[in-house]
């Protein structure tokens, strides 16, 4: 039987690129709070533009190290898919702080703090379902983190489904489209982090 702990020495720099990549999708979480949380005039995209950067520094090597170099622990196509994953979500992040600078009146009275902490806490899943493949990836600890992240992403879309539903009842038109464009970025970023949770899950099946 493939044995995925003995092989992990030989992919190691693709758990620390995976690592990285999982930390970077995580601070762009992370300043998405503190974004939200700042007044109007001191809100700034820095912080996005700066996970994203890194985050196409990451995926650069990740492709140059799968076009040079012998996988012997994973299928390159996984790799691929939950690299690509991971790029998603500071990208998707930072459209979504772009979008409130954008028109800050229009945010004014709406109430995004739960899907954006639920936005942050699938990110930190993500980060230990990554640092648990690189440990051994016990299937059951796995599994009950994808089940976590399932969990969320539903509420996400719920949540989100929910409060589109009474936009177009308030009569402003501008606004509602505003914030119908938020919670769909909102909740396509909460699927990246789905989807790269999928990825893991088939990496460690077929591990065993």
């Amino acid at each position: 039987m493939f044995s995925l702990q003995k092989a992990l020495g030989k992919e190691d720099r693709f758990f620390e690129l995976l690592e990285a990549s999982a930390n970077e999708a995580r601070a762009s979480a992370q300043a998405l709070t503190r974004f939200f949380q700042a007044p109007d005039t001191a809100r700034s995209l820095d912080d996005f533009a700066q996970s994203r950067r890194k985050e196409k520094e990451i995926n650069a090597e990740i492709v140059e190290s799968l076009a040079t170099q012998v996988m012997t622990m994973f299928e390159r196509e996984d790799v691929e898919a939950l690299a690509k994953s991971l790029y998603k979500i500071p990208k998707t992040v930072g459209k979504i702080g772009e979008r409130m600078l954008l028109a800050p009146e229009l945010l004014r009275g709406a109430d995004l703090s739960q899907p954006i902490v639920m936005l942050e806490k699938a990110t930190n899943i993500l980060q230990l379902m990554i640092q648990e493949l690189r440990r051994g990836a016990v299937l059951d600890e796995v599994k009950r983190h994808n089940a976590e992240l399932q969990r969320i992403e539903g509420e996400v879309d719920k949540l989100l489904t929910e409060r589109s539903v009474g936009l177009y009842r308030q009569g402003e038109v501008g606004r509602a489209l505003f914030l119908k464009d938020l919670y769909d970025l909102l909740e396509r970023a909460t699927d990246r982090c789905r989807d790269a949770g999928n990825v893991i899950i088939q990496i460690v099946l077929k591990s065993r």
